[in-house]
């Protein structure tokens, strides 16, 4: 049992559960449920170099404090024994996101399901956030597109849902939800145009503050980190303006070697804190090398050579990503910047 308690978040720093293991909750996202805050994501534990597992499942941590957490297990398993199910460890299942629907009384998790360039999503439902998780639909394409990284939205006033996603190396796409949450009902908007890799934004990260809708996008490049951008709209639909780089203080442009998962907003607080993953610990190159990389990769596929997808350009451990925890901080002339700090409490923030 590690007896220590976390008093503070540590940026980057190796953070363990409150049985002293490492957290595995990668691409991950925060629910508060009944005063209690329920920290979920990728279970990396397994996936080194070599090993072929991509994932062991979706792994859950509760805690009432966002400092100290507790290990609630493996809440959505890996299926070990059907190579074609998207939960197979071999299948890239990546940022599970889950919301409540209060019509149907449900938990609904989306995830995205990565084979090569081909990407799909698949819903799952439960009566407890941790499970266990029923299969809803499996392995289709919202809207008959690919897509890549996204975010769930909920209006708290009306309880209309909404499924943020990047079309894969296109654009972001904001769609409807069913009902039920588990589908698209068909009517979608078309945002951030910003042309191929790596300048397409993906790991759309969204919360709503003051009336406005904000998004946190990354670009694309791999597990290579990049410069973040920050848009902002009236309604949830756009149009979407880009409000600039949050992190302008970051001379290396890769938003501190981070990429932003989710915002979380603490219950009762003007206080809304950027969740996010340091996929390679000991990466300490500057932006310009991932576009580099990319204009590269490109250079290839525009020559006609094979197509080996994009995971060529990195084979990271991803066991031992580390989690980037920081404040959001809203400037008067309409800039969200994202504060750097080695160490930070919840009080420390007005």
């Amino acid at each position: 049992m590690n007896t220590s308690r976390y008093t503070s978040f540590r940026p980057g720093e190796e953070w363990l559960d409150t049985e002293g293991r490492p957290i595995q909750a990668h691409g991950g996202s925060v629910i508060e449920v009944d005063g209690t805050f329920y920290w979920y994501g990728e279970n990396k534990e397994l996936t080194t170099p070599g090993s072929g597992i991509w994932h062991w499942g979706v792994r859950c941590y509760s805690s009432t404090d966002l400092y100290n957490w507790k290990d609630e297990g493996v809440i959505i398993p890996p299926d070990e024994d059907d190579p074609t199910s998207p939960l197979s460890p071999q299948r890239g299942m990546d940022r599970p996101h889950i919301v409540y629907n209060r019509f149907t009384g449900k938990y609904v998790c989306w995830i995205k399901v990565m084979s090569g360039s081909v990407q799909l999503s698949t819903t799952l439902v439960a009566d407890s956030i941790l499970g266990p998780y029923d299969f809803a639909r499996r392995d289709f394409r919202p809207l008959g597109m690919y897509a890549g990284d996204f975010d769930l939205v909920v209006d708290p006033h009306d309880g209309k849902g909404y499924y943020i996603f990047e079309r894969v190396h296109t654009e972001l796409i904001v769609a409807d939800l069913t009902d039920d949450y588990t589908d698209v009902t068909g009517y979608y908007s078309t945002h951030l145009h910003h042309g191929r890799p790596p300048f397409t934004r993906e790991a759309p990260s969204h919360f709503r503050r003051g009336g406005r809708e904000y998004l946190v996008t990354s670009g694309t490049t791999g597990y290579y980190p990049n410069a973040s951008e920050v848009a902002s709209a009236a309604t949830i639909h756009g149009p979407w303006e880009v409000v600039g780089d949050p992190h302008p203080d970051d001379a290396s442009r890769t938003s501190y070697r981070t990429q932003v998962s989710s915002v979380l907003k603490v219950p009762g607080r003007d206080l809304y804190i950027a969740l996010g993953d340091r996929w390679l610990p000991d990466y300490t190159a500057d932006g310009a090398e991932a576009h580099t990389l990319f204009d590269e990769y490109f250079a290839r596929i525009e020559a006609g050579e094979p197509d080996l997808g994009m995971r060529e350009l990195t084979v990271p451990d991803t066991s031992r990503a580390r989690y980037v925890w920081l404040p959001i901080l809203f400037e008067d002339d309409g800039r969200v910047l994202i504060d750097w700090r080695d160490e930070w409490r919840l009080e420390d923030v007005p």
